[in-house]
């Protein structure tokens, strides 16, 4: 199941995500979406998880966490090429 963050503060880092997300299950892929001018974070990310379950679990218990100091959004992440 994919998961999107937002509203990370941009000193968070992929391996801070992956660090969040694995006490619930495995983590297959942690995208830090970035500027492709300036290389630097937008604040958003996308994460992967293999089991839907644990990646439910995830997203109930961490929207709304303090990570970095803001409050982060987590969702379920719907690619408009799924269909």
């Amino acid at each position: 199941m994919n998961i999107q963050i937002t509203n990370i503060h941009l000193n968070i880092v992929e391996a801070d995500l992956r660090r969040l997300f694995t006490p619930f299950g495995e983590v297959t892929s942690v995208e830090l979406v970035r500027d492709k001018w300036n290389n630097r974070s937008t604040g958003r990310a996308l994460i992967s998880m293999p089991l839907e379950k644990q990646a439910a679990t995830a997203i109930l218990t961490l929207h709304g966490t303090v990570l970095g100091g803001k409050n982060i959004a987590v969702t379920p992440f719907h690619s408009t090429e799924e269909k």
